[in-house]
């Protein structure tokens, strides 16, 4: 197995604060700095799965890179710096306790609702009539609350203005900044012939009160994406599209018989399985940005990923 990412424990000069998310290693340095590690741990179904994606951390860090950079002129981000490969350092934001999940199309958690009967998600009405996969006539703002445990929950713009959750102006500007983003992603994702087909944003604010885009944009962990070529055909046949996002690893989830759920057992991740995933991630990698992926040296990966960040810092 190549060597992955499982997880860091660094002592950093500064350092006030340490959380492990599902996927990211965070580091507060000076109650004002973070210093973000992707790792290549995967999740689905609000479960870490036992094994790491080769070059994942990687794959996510860099496209988040590029989106940030391609995003900043719509919203202000926390980005300052990427000085390693799977490390993304920037200013430290307080953030809002709810995800701006945006859909274009009918599919993933939206279509097992409507399957389900369901024509209302988040307070926000769903045609009758559609198919799997079809694109709404709108792009949907479905938000979720931001858990720190468990699983986040569907939530309405109304029960988020009524709970107090973000007060009313500045949900409307997330709502501005959530319709720009989507539709700046869409423009340069059809570029390289991919469909953005839903996502989230997280944003915050910065000391000085400002709303700010955080964390990752337009990486396979947060949207989904299609194929444009040959799209229209599989919506007319009623067939699969090809998923370039998280998708897939779920539909095997369940496929093997786990949806998170008590007594379920994650299905044996074997090397080659592991191997595919990371060609996945890897080919969207290259599709988005059209570059060529450079594997980086993994030999010795916790130490490169330390010795890149120390020497950031020390400057």
């Amino acid at each position: 197995m190549i060597n992955t990412i499982k997880g860091t424990n660094f002592s950093l000069p500064g350092q006030t604060k340490f959380y492990k998310g599902k996927v990211r290693d965070v580091y507060t340095i000076n109650d004002e700095i973070l210093v973000m590690v992707a790792s290549d741990r995967i999740s689905a179904f609000d479960h870490v799965l036992p094994e790491g994606i080769p070059y994942k951390g990687q794959v996510l860090s860099q496209i988040a890179a590029k989106f940030l950079k391609a995003t900043a002129d719509i919203v202000p981000n926390w980005m300052d710096a990427t000085p390693d490969p799977s490390v993304t350092i920037g200013k430290m934001c307080k953030p809002f306790m709810v995800e701006m999940v945006i859909r274009g199309y009918l599919t993933g958690h939206a279509w097992r609702e409507y399957k389900a009967g369901k024509r209302i998600l988040c307070g926000v009405a769903m045609p009758d009539g559609m198919v799997e996969n079809q694109k709404f006539n709108t792009p949907l703002i479905t938000p979720t609350t931001k858990e720190d445990v468990g699983h986040d929950e569907d939530i309405s713009r109304e029960e988020i203005l009524s709970q107090g959750i973000v007060a009313e102006a500045d949900y409307i500007q997330l709502e501005e900044y959530t319709r720009a983003l989507f539709q700046r992603g869409t423009e340069i994702t059809a570029e390289k012939g991919l469909i953005l087909v839903d996502t989230k944003y997280e944003f915050g604010k910065d000391k000085n009160g400002l709303i700010t885009l955080i964390d990752e944009i337009h990486t396979p962990d947060s949207s989904r994406y299609f194929y444009i070529e040959g799209y229209e055909d599989k919506i007319v046949n009623g067939t699969p599209q090809k998923q370039l996002s998280k998708e897939f690893v779920r539909q095997w989830l369940i496929e093997n018989g786990f949806q998170g759920k008590d007594g379920q057992d994650i299905p044996d991740m074997s090397e080659e399985y592991c191997n595919s995933v990371s060609q996945r991630y890897i080919e969207l990698y290259e599709y988005i940005t059209g570059d060529k992926f450079v594997k980086e040296d993994v030999s010795d990966v916790i130490n490169r990923v330390e010795k890149n960040i120390l020497n950031y810092l020390s400057q």
